[in-house]
């Protein structure tokens, strides 16, 4: 491991948000948080010139018994240094020991003298079992009433359901903007790597709907949050949240790729004679995101706006288009057919809009053995939180989910392997049963849903699809150019509909 001394050099804070750091803080060179960040999955700056600012010493996680590590979050200031300029505020929970831990040189972050902990080896907590325990008590704690109500951190629990205090914890792996540890097979927490102050919009809905007692989530059993300073007087960040783990559930977007698979494997069966259709699972989904949305729109807000927003909505939309286009040329031609599904936007009387998932696609869901689960409700994560929070027209979702059943049996297609001896005949056909699947899935989807939409339905939710290719778009010419086709198919679709 790489020892990093300790220093004195000074985070300082003007004009970045946070207030100036403490003299402990002072004590942490920021270029130790610059090195871990460049190392990890999660960071979302990745490819981007940036330093670290100041960094804030949030709390220690209680729950610690002899031999556990202190546990000790910090929320650390970012700043881009391109012309895009900005900042992110992160939380890194450390873990203090005393010695060098081995076991945990991937995680390592640097050591040094610490005010209060003395000298410090320190290590991202979330890859260490010890300190995870620490996070487990403490919840658990909180379900009994023993709340600390001086400390920094606060954990809230909702009843109903006893955690295993035994379950080991699992660090799950993959490419995520947060951190989620399995405690065993009983629950799951999420820390959020990158917070924003305020309600988070996931631990908000998920409250919701499991006091309500919806099937078609899993259940939060609590969530952590602290009040801290950030320049401009107290305010809370919402740091973690605990849930039900569904452990035997699959991932929506895994299921679909399998049921592709299976039919591509017997390409002369139509999609509707075969055992790979999804038209039936799409149908299932559609009705779990109909319930989900009555439920949100019963215990949130509904706003019924008149013809301003729809105008405003389709010169967004507009606007959004010619942004495309100037990006990506391959736009241009559908130009004019695209500005005609905005503008019928335009001609609404009314826009109803309600609190949604915001960012919905089959990744967003799982299939267990009692139905789907919808997840992860934090919203469209480049959006600001405050946008994040207000009420939207639930036929972005929908879309959201359509543009998903079209992109599974097209992504296959693109992960087939090069056979010489494919013919132009079974190209032809593949992509028929691509497009076989997507219609079905979509088809089903939208009825279960929706029965029989009106003509303002319709128009809102062309237009939402639309908006949602154009992005693909963009995002495919950005960052998998061999991949555009997909997008670019259903805009030329939707220009010659």
């Amino acid at each position: 491991m790489t020892d990093v001394p300790p220093s004195t050099t000074e985070a300082g804070s003007e004009g970045n948000g946070l207030p100036a750091p403490t003299p402990e803080a002072r004590r942490l060179d920021p270029k130790v948080f610059v090195d871990y960040l460049g190392r990890t999955r999660w960071f979302g700056g990745k490819g981007r010139p940036f330093s670290v600012g100041a960094i804030l010493v949030v709390g220690e996680v209680p729950g610690r018994v002899e031999n556990s590590p202190y546990v000790v979050i910090h929320l650390v200031e970012v700043r881009f240094e391109d012309a895009e300029g900005g900042s992110d505020l992160y939380q890194i929970p450390l873990a203090f020991y005393e010695h060098p831990q081995g076991r945990l040189d991937h995680a390592f972050v640097g050591w040094w003298q610490d005010p209060d902990y003395g000298w410090v080896h320190a290590y991202d907590a979330l890859h260490d079992r010890e300190a995870m325990a620490c996070w487990h008590r403490a919840f658990h704690a909180a379900s009994s009433g023993h709340i600390d109500a001086d400390s920094d951190l606060q954990f809230h629990r909702l009843p109903g359901h006893d955690l295993d205090l035994e379950a080991h914890s699992t660090l799950f792996s993959g490419q995520q903007s947060n951190s989620s540890v399995a405690y065993g097979e009983d629950a799951i927490m999420k820390v959020f790597r990158k917070v924003t102050p305020g309600v988070n919009p996931d631990i908000q809905i998920h409250e919701v709907l499991t006091n309500v007692q919806s099937t078609h989530i899993a259940d939060l059993y609590g969530w952590l949050d602290a009040v801290v300073d950030l320049g401009e007087g107290p305010t809370t960040v919402q740091l973690a949240m605990l849930q039900r783990f569904l452990r035997t559930a699959s991932d929506g977007w895994d299921l679909a790729l399998a049921s592709v698979r299976n039919l591509f494997a017997d390409p002369e069966v139509h999609a509707s004679e075969s055992g790979g259709d999804f038209a039936a699972e799409a149908a299932r989904l559609g009705e779990a995101l109909a319930e989900v949305h009555r439920d949100l729109a019963t215990h949130f807000p509904v706003e019924h706006r008149g013809r301003d927003a729809a105008i405003a909505l389709a010169a967004a939309m507009r606007a959004r288009l010619e942004t495309a286009m100037a990006a990506v040329p391959e736009l241009a031609p559908y130009g004019e057919a695209l500005g005609a599904v905005f503008d019928r936007v335009a001609d609404l009387e009314e826009l109803d809009v309600q609190r949604i998932h915001g960012d919905l696609h089959l990744g967003q869901t799982l299939r267990t053995s009692l139905g789907w689960k919808i997840v992860d409700f934090e919203g469209e994560p480049a959006k600001p939180l405050a946008e994040r929070l207000l009420p939207d027209s639930p036929w972005r979702d929908v879309a959201g989910m359509l543009r998903s059943f079209d992109y599974a049996p097209h992504a296959v297609l693109h992960q087939q392997p090069d056979d010489p001896g494919t013919t132009s005949d079974l190209e032809e056909m593949l992509a028929n049963r691509a497009d076989e699947w997507a219609n079905r899935a979509r088809n089903h989807f939208v009825v279960a849903y929706g029965g029989d939409l009106t003509r303002e339905q319709r128009i809102l939710l062309d237009a939402y699809v639309a908006d949602k290719a154009v992005y693909e778009t963009v995002y495919e010419a950005r960052n998998r150019p061999s991949w555009i086709d997909i997008p670019l198919a259903a805009v030329a679709r939707i220009g010659a509909s």
